[in-house]
């Protein structure tokens, strides 16, 4: 079988990795690329840059990646679902559900492949949480509580925190518990002088019972991605930053001192640090990509998926704004 054709459009910070994994990758050869701005990180090698989506099309690829800022995601998206091509869009997937909407009818209608690319649901971390939660490990879960903080990207111009960062928590919390955000509250500031938010704190529901809630800024000096998922056996923390993964378990030693016995609640169990597997998720992400255009398992993050994100974003948004809880 020949491999697949593939092109990236937008070939900046994020799209320079999509470039270079796909040159790795087994059964992908990439063909083209595509910016308007040029090739500021020089990865276009040999290659073309061509000026536009259509121009990408034209160069006959199966499959693309689209890396350009979130207000070109749609136009993009829907010229490559025009022409035929498997499309794996950046996150967020739109700039507003309208939006989001008419991208994932149009990879529908066309029965193409269209995936968002919230790249934090293959972090190996992730990835084992998720496991161990659908071993049972935890039990029933409680609560999952995640800190994504940082200083600010100086790249990031179009879009707030928000939809740039807690769109990752978003998305991995609601797929680790297999359940669906129902009501979301936050609050947002505005610290360094941008029009949008670069700060929010975030509590909600999910439809399965599990509180949420979701700590977000690009004002700190240490960089923070930390999830934190409670059950009624023990927490796991994931650490997304160095991909590593701790259970600490509820003890099964009660105290006889009674003073400590009145306050403590569960008891401090045994601590634990995993040794699991540390692939890059960019790597797994389009490896998941490839295989569903191969008609394999399905494993991408779809639009579907990547625009009940927008909308749980979009009601935080809402929230902040009104000082009301919003029900999705």
């Amino acid at each position: 079988m020949a491999n697949l054709r593939a092109g990236v459009i937008g070939i900046g910070a994020m799209g320079r990795h999509h470039v270079r994994v796909f040159r790795e990758m087994d059964g992908v050869d990439l063909v083209a690329v595509a910016d308007p701005g040029g090739d500021p990180f020089r990865v276009a090698g040999k290659l073309e840059v061509l000026p536009d989506a259509a121009a990408l099309a034209d160069a006959g690829i199966d499959l693309a990646v689209v890396a350009v800022p979130t207000r070109f995601h749609e136009e993009t998206a829907l010229t490559l679902a025009a022409a035929g091509v498997h499309t794996l869009v950046e996150k967020p997937v739109a700039v507003d559900s309208a939006a989001g909407e008419r991208m994932a009818k149009a990879f529908d209608d066309a029965v193409l492949v269209g995936a968002v690319g919230h790249i934090e649901r293959y972090n190996p971390a992730i990835q084992e949480v998720r496991r161990r939660i659908a071993d049972g490990q935890l039990g029933e879960v409680y609560q999952i509580s995640t800190r994504r903080q940082g200083p600010f990207p100086a790249r990031i111009a179009d879009v707030g925190v928000i939809l740039d960062l807690a769109s990752h928590d978003i998305d991995l919390t609601a797929w680790a518990a297999q359940s669906t955000y129902t009501t979301v509250s936050a609050q947002t500031s505005f610290r360094s002088g941008r029009e949008h938010e670069d700060m929010v704190l975030i509590t909600g529901r999910l439809a399965n019972g599990v509180n949420v809630n979701h700590t977000v800024n690009w004002l700190s000096p240490m960089k923070e991605r930390l999830t934190v998922v409670a059950g009624e056996r023990g927490t796991l923390i994931a650490d997304t930053a160095t991909a590593d993964v701790t259970f600490y378990e509820n003890g099964r030693v009660q105290t006889e001192w009674d003073a400590v016995a009145a306050f403590r609640g569960v008891a401090e169990g045994d601590v634990t640090r995993y040794a699991i597997a540390k692939r890059e998720p960019l790597r797994t992400e389009l490896e998941a990509f490839r295989d569903a255009v191969l008609g394999g398992e399905n494993r991408t993050v779809s639009m579907a998926e990547g625009l009940a994100t927008l909308r749980v974003a979009e009601a935080a948004k809402r929230s902040a704004q009104t000082q009301e809880t919003v029900r999705l």
